[in-house]
């Protein structure tokens, strides 16, 4: 997999330390060593420095958009931060939908965002904004390097704060005068916490309420929807009757055999309200208590009953699988079979619908498969028809903004060193806002099978204007309506240097899905559906 690398400085060479150099001898320092970039004027000194400094991979990126939503993704399998290089206020700008679902992701990443030199703003040149102000509502942690002497030391920090469980945006401001000025000094990594200890106060009142026999919901999210914390949460259910569920939109989810069969709070309101109503008790798990997605006329916000107790048994900073583990010790939750699944699925055959689609991706998925999942409302009864698909990862859209699946795609099989097959389930309204992630995915060679679900509208859109107790007309329809011209998919790939094919049938799906499997690099279905 090519390595964007360049000539580094000969070994004993003096060279004059600019706050660049101290920044990328920091990254790399504190173990960030993947750079998702759309540089501009001010970020040529941090340019400068990855050209001289060997140990970055450096991604490009064509829209901002698209390297945060790479990044998001890189968090989500590697574990570990990158760093993202953006362009000014504006280049942050472009790219805060995407650093809008990574912070719902609780995704680590760290952005340098190139400014004005410090002198030069009080002249109010045309990219002169505030870039604090913007990334303040998507940050945890905002810092702007006023001299080179700082930069070393703050970007230290900034990757402290991105590695603080569970994980956080932290976006260091780089006026190109502190990039440029001699004076950087490398700084040393810092320590970084770890998850949050169970309390065992919060362990106690689950027992006490999971002993009492009343129907109880768990549902977990976060790190709590790994491989090892779903056999906790399956050993507790079995022990003392409870039900579970995953959170409606994850970030990461380990699924197929071997793990339980575990659904998700429906999106739909009054789905939700229902398959919630049941339940006196909801016992979370780095997870929140369900909320709609929306407000609609006459509706509730919450999804589950107003009298239901809900009880925290680890927050979103906690550490998950102690958390359920301490609670199968204090309710003495023997260990517990997983239930077979059954056969793996066939693949479906004749007209594409929803359960053909997702039978078609589990018979034909590798083991250790990664799928982004942008689907939208195409994809809402996925989960039932892929539990006895091989052992994958599931990565959802997390924050509603759409345009993420093929960035996060293209970000994830970096993550996972690019030797994991990656499935990008992409809405085709929803790809059209970062298309550009085939350009990279071409470039970077990358293994993803990206199938656009090709029906040509906003399909999402005409049921929400259902939902507010209105059938749309001509006009409504003109702006919920994709055709007048039709997206054409296979064209638009090629463009970006990746291969393509149409597909009207399953039958047609699953052989391209199959030789696309069979490939190194990127491939696109277009299925109309």
């Amino acid at each position: 997999m090519p390595r964007a690398t360049c000539a580094a400085f000969a070994p004993g060479e003096s060279i004059d330390v600019n706050g660049a150099h101290s920044l990328v001898r920091t990254l790399l320092a504190s173990g960030v060593d993947t750079c998702f970039a759309n540089p501009g004027t001010s970020e040529m000194h941090f340019v400068a420095a990855l050209d001289q400094i060997p140990g970055m991979r450096c991604v490009l990126g064509l829209q901002e958009n698209v390297v945060t939503g790479m990044a998001d993704g890189y968090w989500r399998l590697a574990g570990k931060p990158a760093c993202t290089l953006l362009h000014c206020g504006p280049g942050l700008a472009n790219g805060l939908g995407n650093l809008h679902n990574a912070r719902r992701a609780r995704s680590g990443i760290v952005n340098i965002v190139g400014d004005h030199a410090t002198y030069h703003r009080a002249f109010d040149a045309p990219l002169t904004a505030d870039t604090e102000g913007w990334a303040r509502p998507v940050s945890a942690w905002v810092r702007t390097s006023a001299r080179a002497a700082d930069v070393g030391r703050d970007a230290a920090v900034a990757v402290q704060a991105a590695r603080t469980a569970p994980g956080g945006i932290a976006t260091l401001i780089l006026p190109s005068d502190s990039s440029w000025d001699e004076g950087g000094e490398e700084a040393a990594p810092l320590p970084v916490p770890g998850p949050v200890a169970p309390d065992p106060g919060a362990v106690r009142q689950a027992a006490r309420v999971l002993r009492e026999g009343k129907r109880v919901l768990i549902l977990l999210g976060g790190a709590a929807l790994r491989e090892r914390g779903q056999a906790l949460a399956w050993r507790i259910a079995q022990a003392t009757g409870a039900s579970l569920l995953a959170e409606g939109s994850n970030a990461r989810m380990t699924r197929g055999r071997g793990l339980p069969q575990l659904d998700r709070v429906p999106y739909v309101v009054n789905v939700a309200v229902e398959r919630l109503s049941g339940f006196d008790h909801i016992v979370l798990v780095n997870a929140k208590a369900p909320v709609g997605f929306f407000a609609y006329p006459g509706k509730p916000s919450a999804l589950y009953p107003p009298e239901a107790g809900v009880h925290v048994l680890s927050r979103f900073e906690g550490d998950a699988e102690a958390a359920l583990a301490a609670l199968a010790d204090e309710l003495g939750a023997p260990e517990a079979a997983i239930p077979d699944p059954g056969p793996r699925p066939e693949p479906a055959r004749g007209a594409p619908t929803p359960e053909g689609l997702a039978r078609t991706v589990a018979a034909l998925m590798p083991e250790g498969a990664i799928v982004s999942d942008e689907s939208v409302s195409y994809g809402r009864g996925f989960f039932p028809e892929t539990y006895a698909a091989p052992r994958h990862d599931w990565l959802q859209l997390t924050g509603g903004a759409i345009g993420d699946g093929m960035p996060v795609a293209t970000g994830a099989a970096i993550g996972s060193g690019g030797n994991r097959r990656v499935i990008s389930l992409q809405a085709d309204g929803s790809a059209m806002y970062s298309l550009q992630s085939l350009w990279t995915q071409a470039r970077e060679k990358l293994p993803v099978t990206t199938v656009i679900l090709s029906n040509r509208k906003y399909q999402i859109l005409i049921g929400e204007y259902a939902g507010v107790g209105a059938n749309p007309g001509p006009t409504a329809m003109n702006m919920l309506d994709l055709g007048n011209p039709d997206l054409d998919w296979v064209r638009l790939a090629g463009g970006m240097g990746v291969e393509a094919a149409r597909a009207e049938t399953l039958e047609a799906l699953g052989d391209l899905l199959s030789q696309s499997m069979a490939r190194p690099g990127p491939f696109l279905i277009e299925l109309s559906v």
